[in-house]
């Protein structure tokens, strides 16, 4: 294997351990940022040493058709060792502000959808509502008009009946039935 190639597979394992470098700290960022439960953590930590080995070996695949040297073992900690010395902080910094971001945004969508088609949907629902109660009290108002000018016609009919059933109630041969019925109806 010549030197090129060496070189070459040293630098694809430094941009591997960069990257390895970079999702981990993006993912322990969102991970404690978003307070994931601890299951999802376990699988999200199992996908992504997944990930990781998938990328070192395409990675060494790339640099020297996936021979494995003592320089790409050099290469991985170099790339992770250089991330986290020099773009550590300013990546934690700048995935809490994208969280932070999209967190306002979508707070911001939701405030808008509530603007749009919340405040509408409730000014037609008291609408409906008052129109309800006006068409009831309207529909009580004609009932009770129509119950006062119908008066004379149901209520003559009602007192001349009245007495003969009131009579008829009190009658000798309907007490003699009632008590024989209630007589039986104790046995």
């Amino acid at each position: 294997m010549n030197p090129a190639t060496q070189w070459l597979t040293l630098l694809y394992m430094m941009l591997a351990g960069s990257a390895m470098g970079l999702a981990y700290d993006s993912y322990r960022v969102l991970s404690l940022k978003l307070r994931f439960p601890k299951w999802l953590n376990a699988a999200l930590d199992l996908m992504y040493w997944i990930w990781a080995a998938l990328l070192v070996f395409r990675m060494l695949y790339a640099g020297n058709q996936g021979q494995l040297r003592v320089y790409a073992f050099l290469g991985l900690f170099l790339g992770v060792w250089i991330y986290f010395l020099i773009f550590s902080v300013t990546v934690r910094h700048f995935v809490v502000m994208l969280i932070q971001s999209v967190q306002y945004t979508c707070r911001l969508l939701w405030r808008l959808v509530e603007i749009l088609i919340g405040v509408p949907l409730l000014w037609l629902w008291r609408f409906l509502k008052g129109l309800l109660k006006l068409l009831g009290r309207i529909l009580l108002f004609i009932l009770k008009l129509l119950l006062r000018l119908t008066k004379p016609i149901w209520v003559l009919p009602v007192r001349w009946i009245s007495p003969h059933v009131s009579r008829l109630a009190h009658s000798a041969w309907i007490r003699r039935y009632t008590e024989w019925i209630t007589k039986r109806w104790k046995r």
